[in-house]
């Protein structure tokens, strides 16, 4: 942990979710869906749509907020303002983490939020996609729905299913990264099983 009281001190509880698999992230989507249904039922009202981890298309346009063909959220191709302030939380100046303003992660609203009012879709922790890692996605997806998975709860159980199948698409870029993982195209990669103190879920 970068803190021994990251997960339970007040001071920490804006800050970005980190050291979580993917498997714990879909599953705190389902329990938040069935959480959320129980109140509506409990209320006699509709249920909800279940929650869930965008896929790596989606993720994209949120990031981007409505801005075509950005290469960052803030629409700027550079990673300081006008002003020479770093525009996101990520490790500038050949490592000098403390230049941006912090060594780890940052507050989930610390920098300009995007056209959507989504803060910090690039910088201070990477995330979790629904996608599944293929470094050919761009020729075995159609642009209409750019979506590549694979049924992990099938290969899960099967041992003799490819690794490559457990690796998910993770976006964005965190505290750790240079500034050419923040771009909004920017991909990469974690087994779903694994957990790390620099990617979270959104």
């Amino acid at each position: 942990p970068m803190h021994n009281d990251y997960f339970s001190h007040p001071a920490y509880q804006d800050y970005p979710v980190v050291g979580v698999s993917w498997k714990q992230a879909v599953a705190f989507c389902n329990w938040r869906t069935n959480f959320k249904n129980g109140y509506q039922r409990s209320k006699g009202k509709h249920t909800v749509s279940r929650f869930r981890l965008p896929n790596e298309g989606e993720w994209e346009y949120a990031a981007r907020g409505a801005r075509e063909q950005a290469i960052y959220p803030w629409g700027s191709p550079y990673s300081r303002n006008s002003k020479g302030c770093f525009l996101a939380n990520f490790k500038p100046l050949r490592g000098n983490y403390w230049a941006d303003g912090y060594i780890y992660t940052g507050r989930a609203d610390s920098y300009w939020k995007n056209d959507f009012g989504l803060y910090c879709m690039s910088g201070n922790v990477s995330e979790w996609t629904a996608s599944t890692f293929n470094p050919l996605t761009d020729v075995v997806v159609g642009e209409i729905n750019p979506d590549y998975t694979s049924n992990t709860s099938i290969e899960s159980r099967n041992k003799d299913g490819s690794p490559a199948s457990k690796r998910k698409v993770i976006k964005g870029g965190s505290w750790k990264d240079i500034a050419a993982f923040l771009e909004v195209g920017a991909r990469d990669y974690e087994y779903q099983d694994s957990s790390r103190c620099y990617i979270g879920f959104r």
